[in-house]
């Protein structure tokens, strides 16, 4: 199996090294990663300017560009041999709930998964990991299972993994997204000329947490698996749609 591996968090990630290891005893890997750090890019490509690629001293590629860019540039030109698998992260920072919308790690996930390819994302239930070789033991356990599931191929897994030693980890959930409240408001400050500068404020606390979702099972030291699919048409409201809009 050929990997394409790649993240959010740039090249020289400490967890992005952990897991590549890891993946390479069981499979041939490519490394290809923004030049630097790209959380929260979401889907965004780099469509007004040339897009670099280098590899590096690491034998990781780096791309001066969002993961969306690294995943899309890699599978459509810069790699001889295209991929089986892609798989994103880890990341530092869990991917739960609303947090998918704007993950630069379920992007790249989502990218492979629109160019054809199986995908998984996965991260880190801790913004400062100490645990990364547990995401590096969960990819490879699905990995060697992932043939002989029943998933269908359209399939993203967004992997969760607590920050805890494998020992203390008890086991693998299959959850559905949670859900948060909304997010805190934006950080007034002024520039060193007074001129108004604002941070994006920090998540919202979890709203939708209760058992079954992603939020609970990590919160209970599970692996939490959720199957994403890129359709978000609302299927249940298109009877409704197609009356009110009969009637304009």
């Amino acid at each position: 199996m050929h990997i394409l591996l790649s993240n959010d968090d740039g090249y020289l990630a400490p967890g992005l090294e952990i897991l590549a290891d890891s993946l390479r005893e069981n499979a041939e890997l490519t490394v290809v990663a923004p030049d630097r750090n790209r959380s929260a890019a979401s889907n965004s490509l780099t469509l007004e300017r040339p897009i670099r690629a280098q590899q590096a001293e690491n034998g990781f590629y780096k791309v001066d560009g969002t993961p969306t860019d690294c995943v899309h540039l890699a599978i459509t030109g810069l790699l001889k041999k295209e991929p089986d698998m892609v798989i994103s992260g880890p990341n530092d920072g869990p991917n739960m709930g609303d947090d998918v919308l704007y993950s630069g790690t379920v992007a790249a996930a989502t990218e492979g998964r629109f160019l054809g390819y199986p995908a998984i994302a996965v991260s880190m239930c801790s913004y400062e990991p100490e645990h990364y070789e547990s995401a590096a033991i969960a990819v490879t356990k699905l990995l060697l299972s992932i043939a002989d599931s029943a998933l269908p191929k359209d399939t993203i897994l967004n992997v969760n993994v607590p920050d805890l030693p494998w020992h203390d980890i008890k086991g693998f959930k299959a959850t559905r997204l949670g859900a948060r409240h909304k997010s805190e408001g934006v950080i007034i400050d002024k520039d060193p000329r007074g001129v108004p500068v604002y941070w994006v404020g920090p998540p919202g606390d979890e709203q939708d947490a209760g058992e079954g979702t992603d939020f609970h099972a990590t919160k209970n030291g599970f692996v939490s698996v959720t199957p994403l699919q890129i359709d978000l048409t609302r299927y249940d409201s298109l009877k409704n749609l197609t009356t009110w809009l009969g009637s304009i």
